[in-house]
């Protein structure tokens, strides 16, 4: 056990920041007498002096000065774990657990996330990025508070939360931009496509136009986007990601005469929105919030709200 109690480090610092014992002991509400014996039992414990007198006022001493920045923190850490008590008393959960699949746009993600934070620091954030049935399928596990699907759940209500435009890719000089016309889906067969894997472990899907002689299956929108960039391949990726690299030149959609352009709706399900606690509506509203208001092409995305 400690020696030197929290409530002993809290009138310390009392007395320093408020620049004596009396001007501490009617700002804490505590005599001055109280604050004396608890600094002086306090040093005794320590076996070290920690307020040294000036005149009529104190100061610390430099070993002081050493403990007291340490003790702040305790402090400072004991009134946070106060404060996540009373949060869980008040029925704040201690977790959100996010599945949000991979062509939700990211600036709204990390924007929604930076918003959540600020708001509650102390409530941890499991994020799950998915592919096709692998939010579904943590929803019917009961593993996932919320999900951001472009997939429906039976069972389950969504909420349209944003439609993604798709579009086909390749690297500028890709054998398909080569040919300089316009292209369809007998010239695609002869290229190989990229496709993303869905992230289910027991009901995976195919998704999309899958009939190239040739086909790569990867397990992540930036695996598919670097090898795209590499042309080896083309794709039908979420225009969202792949901004950057249509400005800079890297990628280049394919001059489909049809389908080279598809959007999905996206949306958000609660896993039980009448049992979902305050942390698990706050992400709610900031992944509904932020989808809107973050930097975006406005070409690109067009919110649900």
């Amino acid at each position: 056990m400690s020696r030197v109690t929290l409530a002993q480090w809290k009138m310390l610092a009392a007395v320093v920041d408020h620049g004596g014992f009396a001007r501490a002991a009617e700002a804490i509400h505590k005599s001055p007498s109280t604050l004396n014996h608890a600094v002086h039992k306090l040093e005794e414990l320590l076996g070290v002096q920690v307020l040294e007198p000036v005149g009529r006022q104190v100061r610390l001493t430099e070993a002081g000065e050493l403990l007291l920045r340490r003790a702040r923190q305790l402090i400072e850490s004991a009134a946070a774990l106060e404060d996540v008590a009373g949060r869980l008393a008040e029925g704040l959960e201690a977790e959100v657990v996010l599945a949000v699949d991979q062509v939700f746009p990211p600036d709204a993600l990390a924007c929604a996330l930076e918003a959540f934070s600020e708001a509650y620091p102390h409530v941890r954030i499991q994020l799950h990025e998915t592919v096709l049935n692998g939010g579904i399928e943590m929803l019917y596990d009961g593993s996932a508070d919320l999900v951001v699907s472009g997939l429906s759940a039976q069972g389950f209500l969504g909420e349209p939360l944003v439609t993604v435009r798709f579009i086909a890719v390749a690297h500028p000089e890709h054998a398909l931009h080569r040919l300089e016309r316009p292209l369809d889906l007998r010239d695609l067969v002869q290229h190989r496509q990229l496709v993303v894997r869905d992230s289910a472990q027991r009901q995976s899907m195919d998704s999309g136009w899958l009939k190239a002689e040739q086909r790569w299956t990867l397990s992540h929108l930036n695996s598919s986007i670097d090898m795209l960039e590499r042309g080896l391949g083309f794709a039908w990726l979420p225009e969202t990601r792949i901004q950057g690299a249509l400005a800079a030149g890297r990628l280049k959609p394919l001059p489909l005469t049809a389908g080279g352009v598809r959007e999905i709706p996206v949306q958000l399900i609660h896993r039980d929105r009448d049992r979902a606690g305050p942390a698990t509506c706050a992400m709610a509203a900031a992944l509904k919030r932020e989808v809107s208001a973050c930097p975006r092409s406005e070409d690109s995305i067009t919110s649900n709200e």
